[in-house]
């Protein structure tokens, strides 16, 4: 062994004559070349587009999450949305309804402001005020027809059919212009549970005229339950959490361990957590928490939800019985 030069001080620069070393190969390693890109042509279509990314990271969580919605819809397994507000607002309507007329996702579950954008888009085709031009002018979520919808879905959904699925059946009485882009009215239209989870004073419809805590509560609270039913039925399935980083993961989780506590277990479930940034609760009560597979895919809902579609339809197609 060579002796370390001295330098001045207390410690002296240690030498690395001694270390011991392995061949390259003996090597266990994370990255192999049979996992990297493939170059799909331009004219290629889906399915190539799709097996040519990299079997790396989020390459590879695509291709689980994919095949895991397409496996649990041809078994007859639950695919449930639950999806905060900015799922509707980046335009991403159409997705969801397409996937519930095909009956891949059997369930959703929007937050309270979930249900105040689909209506506004439903009533006029536009929705998202500027909150910073109208809040100082005592203006911000005040529009009147949205309150009204509002007061008398909750008004019909404590009466026993639940907030989503009552907000849905008026949508479809009422017939806006823009009703097919609404996901309550489809749910009511489809049969499929369309949930609506409130937390009272978070919603713009809460400051309204005409409001009782109490119709609101009972008519979210039933669905609520409606949710705890589709939850039990989760094993095989998959519960994708899209965009709400705090009251659909806990509520998942309530639903979970309620389950639980009957003796039930989710084990083969697989839950995704899809958002533009990765936040504690969704990580922790989505995908870490639950028994069975999690995952998670960081990125643009704009970006993410039609790729994740046409990766469903492109395997259904691919694998047909």
């Amino acid at each position: 062994m060579t002796d370390a030069p001295s330098v001045p001080g207390s410690f002296s620069p240690r030498s690395f004559a001694d270390m011991r070393t392995y061949p390259l190969a003996s090597r266990p390693h994370l990255v192999s070349v049979d996992d990297f890109a493939g170059l799909a042509a331009p004219d290629a279509g889906v399915d190539a587009f799709i097996d040519s990314l990299p079997g790396i990271l989020a390459g590879k969580v695509l291709r689980q999450l994919i095949e895991a919605i397409a496996r649990a819809h041809r078994a007859g397994h639950p695919v449930v949305c639950a999806m905060g507000a900015h799922v509707i607002k980046c335009g991403l309507s159409p997705v969801i309804i397409d996937l519930m007329e095909r009956g891949i996702v059997s369930a959703v579950a929007l937050n309270g402001s979930g249900a105040v954008h689909d209506s506004e888009v439903a009533a006029i085709g536009k929705t998202s005020e500027d909150v910073g031009a109208h809040l100082n002018e005592g203006r911000f979520g005040f529009a009147r027809e949205t309150g009204e919808a509002y007061l008398q879905a909750a008004r019909r959904g404590a009466e026993g059919a639940g907030l989503g699925r009552a907000f849905g059946e008026q949508l479809n009485e009422q017939a806006p212009p823009f009703l097919h882009h609404s996901i309550l009215a489809a749910g009511a239209r489809l049969g499929v549970p369309v949930t609506v989870h409130v937390a009272l004073g978070t919603d713009i419809v809460h400051i309204h005229p005409g409001y009782d805590g109490s119709e609101l509560g009972r008519s979210s609270y039933l669905d609520f339950c409606i949710l705890g039913s589709v939850v039990r039925a989760l094993d095989g399935g998959v519960w994708l959490n899209i965009g709400s980083s705090v009251i659909l993961p806990e509520i998942f989780l309530k639903l979970v361990s309620a389950y639980a506590n009957e003796g039930g277990t989710l084990s083969g479930m697989t839950t995704a957590n899809l958002d533009m940034l990765r936040h504690y609760r969704p990580q922790q009560n989505v995908v870490n928490r639950p028994a069975g597979l999690g995952l998670s895919l960081t990125g643009h809902h704009e970006l993410m939800l039609p790729l994740l579609r046409v990766g469903v339809l492109a395997w259904l197609q691919r694998n047909s019985p």
